[in-house]
């Protein structure tokens, strides 16, 4: 009995739990924590990044698609030749569209008035002699063929081939004819001033960076026609 009691007065010491304070512990608390606001940064990160990925991809595309419609050469644009039926003479050996002939007369009419005389130098020309210009002619220079382009439109790529398309001279320095010299003559800065009342426009100014400055080049885009066949060049501008 009195062993019993002498266990009985023995205090048994409890268990008790303690709790470390581990590093790694706390983190994972605290990532569980956070791991939602986490997961959506990401989730808007990923979805802005595909996002740009395909509108990148689509520009790409578009700009691929630009190039592909193009169908550019050497510079130029493609041009195809007028039929015969739409032609007429408006000066020896020279032919324009008829959508253009009122308003190029009465333009050299207008500008006589006011004591400027402009001549007509070169109008339609077929895709036949182009090439005659472009390979034969030019080849004599001895140059390549992009420093033909610079000067002269490959065959298909001219738009003289169109019937739109005018050379113009000073009647009272034919010196100038087909030369930047051109653009130092009354009938010229006539021209700057006058000509898109008479729905003409220079075709190859000084910002062109694929062809040389031609002062005397002017097209026509008085007719819907012409405004069809210089959409390409006018959409670029």
């Amino acid at each position: 009995m009195e062993q019993n009691k002498d266990l009985n007065q023995i205090d048994i010491p409890l268990a008790k739990r303690t709790h470390l304070n581990n590093p790694n512990s706390i983190l994972l608390k605290k990532s569980l924590i956070f791991s939602p606001f986490l997961f959506l940064l990401f989730s808007i990160f990923t979805l802005r990044l595909i996002r740009n990925i395909e509108i990148g991809s689509l520009g790409d595309l578009n700009f691929q698609a630009q190039i592909n419609h193009d169908h550019r050469i050497l510079g130029h644009l493609p041009y195809a030749e007028i039929p015969k039926e739409k032609l007429v003479l408006i000066a020896p050996n020279i032919e324009v569209h008829i959508d253009m002939r009122d308003s190029l007369l009465k333009m050299r009419d207008e500008a006589k008035n006011d004591g400027i005389y402009l001549v007509f130098l070169s109008g339609y020309r077929s895709i036949s002699l182009q090439k005659e210009i472009f390979y034969s002619l030019k080849s004599f220079r001895n140059q390549e063929a992009a420093e033909r382009a610079r000067v002269s439109a490959p065959p298909g790529y001219s738009e003289h081939s169109t019937g739109f398309a005018i050379d113009i001279g000073d009647a009272t320095q034919r010196e100038t004819d087909f030369e930047t010299e051109f653009e130092n003559t009354d009938a010229f800065r006539w021209l700057k001033k006058n000509a898109a009342k008479f729905h003409f426009k220079l075709s190859f100014n000084k910002n062109n960076k694929y062809i040389d400055y031609e002062p005397w080049h002017w097209r026509y885009e008085g007719s819907i026609e012409a405004l069809k066949v210089f959409e390409s060049s006018n959409r670029e501008l």
